[in-house]
């Protein structure tokens, strides 16, 4: 039985070898030609590639393309908070707020996306905030105190707005 496309992206990435950038993207540009011009999976899996090598600049358009081709499933949620970090390392933490915070936690990400955000927010100057939204992804999390924390996260902002 041979591997499916998808089997075989994720041999790639248990192999990926940042140190050789020409043969990662090399490796993956064989993947990537099996299938159509304009795939979803494919134009997100070559963003990743570029972003996984620090090439963040080439990555975003390529991470907008496959959302605007109509990227789903599990990949989706991943190609956002992707995108949206690689916007925030090329200095642009606004457009990576306004992907973020309409993004609500996912089953494959989970809270990721709040994490990503709080980055962004304090990249920002909006230092408060970031506590307030890195403090209620937490919260959940915690075994004792979850509801003192997210009190304390809502209280955060609410007492420097007064």
């Amino acid at each position: 039985m041979s591997e499916s496309w998808d089997e075989r992206i994720d041999a790639f990435w248990e192999s990926a070898d940042g140190a050789r950038p020409a043969e990662t993207l090399a490796a993956m540009a064989v993947l990537i030609r099996e299938r159509g011009d304009g795939d979803p999976d494919a134009l997100y899996e070559w963003a990743s590639a570029h972003d996984f090598l620090g090439r963040e600049a080439e990555a975003i358009p390529l991470y907008r393309e496959a959302l605007a081709a109509g990227l789903s499933g599990e990949r989706r949620p991943q190609a956002i908070i992707q995108l949206a970090s690689s916007l925030r390392n090329v200095g642009d933490p606004a457009a990576a707020i306004d992907l973020l915070e309409e993004h609500a936690p996912h089953a494959v990400t989970g809270s990721a996306s709040q994490a990503f955000l709080a980055l962004a927010l304090h990249d920002a100057g909006r230092t408060d905030e970031a506590l307030r939204v890195a403090l209620r992804a937490l919260a959940p999390t915690l075994p004792l105190y979850s509801r003192a924390v997210a009190a304390y996260a809502d209280e955060l902002v609410t007492v420097r707005a007064e």
